[in-house]
């Protein structure tokens, strides 16, 4: 089971009541973490972060330059943007600021998620984290 999806089912069922917001945490021992990380936020730069999150988690450990590239090309990205992006480690400031924060907090597991402070660590299906968000939005009152 992948994350992906069941964020994005959680942002279907909780329209306009849930904050989501991602930190990038590459596993330092892991080939192509960092650079993987640099892709998404390349794509994102174009509006297609989570179509390259996607291919990114479904395609791994295949992550090399090489195939990242071929990944921005079969998403209709400019390539000449992304390359210079990932090649040039446009977004080294935002990764170093979360490995900062993950390692601050210290954060060992990917992914793990925070519904209002409460930690939620590792893949779960939906139903896991809409009891949490149930429960954290009758508390608030929403």
């Amino acid at each position: 089971m992948a994350a992906g999806p069941t964020v994005k089912q959680i942002l279907q069922t909780y329209p306009g009541k849930i904050r989501l917001v991602i930190k990038n945490y590459p596993y330092k021992y892991r080939d192509f973490a960092r650079i993987a990380a640099e892709a998404s936020l390349a794509a994102r730069d174009q509006g297609k972060y989570w179509e390259m999150h996607d291919i990114l988690l479904t395609r791994s450990p295949k992550l090399d330059r090489a195939s990242l590239i071929a990944y921005a090309d079969e998403l209709g990205l400019d390539l000449k943007k992304f390359t210079a992006s990932i090649d040039n480690g446009g977004h080294a400031n935002e990764i170093d600021r979360d490995v900062n924060l993950a390692q601050s907090m210290d954060l060992y597991n990917t992914p793990t998620f925070y519904i209002n402070g409460r930690q939620v660590i590792g893949e779960r299906p939906f139903d896991s984290f809409k009891k949490i968000i149930d429960e954290e939005l009758h508390q608030t009152g929403r």
